[in-house]
């Protein structure tokens, strides 16, 4: 079962993704409550029937300070839609840095990029615009917001309308 279920916050914002059972779990457990349901499939027991979550609102509010996507190699992936930005080819993956670490680079959203190993090693130490290689996409930092619609894998249609608010509230 590798369906996912959009978490909400009391107030009605998105929190996170977690798991079917999770979900259903905090549902049955009365920690939240089954906003929106999957109009194709269903949990069954031996004797039971029940929804299968799409979308749950806890009951209490969750205070998160900080709401950012974690600087990851498996979230720069995804952001870059497993391809190299300079070819396009999803194989032979790594990271890159845009501005080369030796000449000042940060490791940051902003500076790094999916790349394969021969047009890493084609670029070398070089920008790329000195290597003369062009970027299929400026790299950038995704918004929580951004980063659970658009680089989470398969959307529910149910999720749409919580994951299209204003994104101002996650910067």
């Amino acid at each position: 079962m590798g369906r996912k279920v959009l978490v909400l916050n009391q107030d009605y914002s998105a929190l996170s993704i977690c798991s079917v059972p999770k979900a259903f779990l905090l549902v049955y457990l009365n920690k939240a409550e089954l906003v929106a349901e999957s109009e194709q499939f269903t949990l069954r027991t031996v004797n039971d029937e029940f929804p299968m979550p799409s979308v749950i609102r806890l009951h209490r509010y969750v205070s998160l300070p900080y709401k950012g996507v974690m600087l990851t190699r498996q979230n720069i992936f995804k952001r870059d839609s497993h391809r190299c930005q300079y070819c396009g080819t999803p194989e032979d993956l790594t990271l890159d840095h845009v501005l080369p670490k030796s000449r000042g680079g940060k490791t940051s959203w902003d500076n790094l990029i999916t790349a394969c190993k021969r047009c890493n090693s084609r670029k070398g130490d070089f920008t790329p615009e000195e290597a003369n290689m062009k970027l299929r996409q400026k790299p950038f930092k995704p918004t929580f917001l951004v980063f659970l619609r658009d680089f989470s894998g398969s959307l529910e249609q149910s999720w749409m309308p919580f994951l299209s608010k204003r994104e101002k509230v996650f910067d």
